[in-house]
C-alpha cells in the first residue's frame, strides 16, 4: 500500500519566466503527473510561485528537481508530510494566476487566513497542516 503524502513550496519567480514559461511547466506538468500519480495546484503572481502537491512519498525527489529549475528561486519548504487523501484527485496540476496585488478574498476568509496567505506569500514555513488547509480552501471555493 503507498502511502499519501503532501507537500507545499512558495519560491520568487524569475523575471524572465514569461506566461509562455507558465504554460510550459502545466504542459509538463500534464504529460509526467498522471504517470507518477502527482496531483496539485500551482499558484503565481507576477514575482512568486506557491505549488501544492500530492503523492508518494518521493515527491520529496521531485522538490528536489523543482529547486533547481531556473524559471524561479529561493524555493522554501513549507509543508511535507502524511495525507489521509487528496485534495485534488482528478487535478494532475490545477493552476491559478494571482494578478499583483489583486489577492482578493471573496469567499468567506477571515483575518488569520488572510495573514496565513501573505506569510506562504513570503516564504515563511508553516507550522503542521495550515498551508495546506488554506490552499485547499483557496481553490474549492474561488
Amino acid at each position: 500500500m503507498n502511502f499519501l503524502y503532501q507537500l507545499v513550496y512558495t519560491s520568487q519567480r524569475n523575471p524572465a519566466c514569461t506566461d509562455t514559461e507558465i504554460q510550459n511547466i502545466l504542459e509538463s506538468c500534464k504529460r509526467n503527473n498522471p504517470s507518477k500519480d502527482i496531483t496539485g495546484v500551482l499558484l503565481h503572481s507576477d514575482d512568486h510561485f506557491i505549488q501544492y502537491l500530492e503523492g508518494d512519498k518521493d515527491i520529496i525527489k521531485l522538490y528536489d528537481l523543482i529547486k533547481e529549475d531556473s524559471r524561479h528561486r529561493n524555493a522554501v519548504l513549507l509543508s511535507y508530510g502524511p495525507l489521509k487523501e487528496r485534495a485534488f484527485p482528478s487535478w494532475h496540476m490545477g493552476y491559478k494566476n494571482l494578478p499583483k496585488d489583486q489577492v482578493d478574498f471573496l469567499t468567506e476568509s477571515n483575518e488569520a487566513d488572510r495573514k496565513l496567505f501573505n506569510s506562504i506569500i513570503k516564504g515563511e514555513k508553516q507550522s503542521g497542516t495550515s498551508a495546506t488547509n488554506l490552499l485547499v480552501k483557496f481553490f474549492n471555493r474561488a
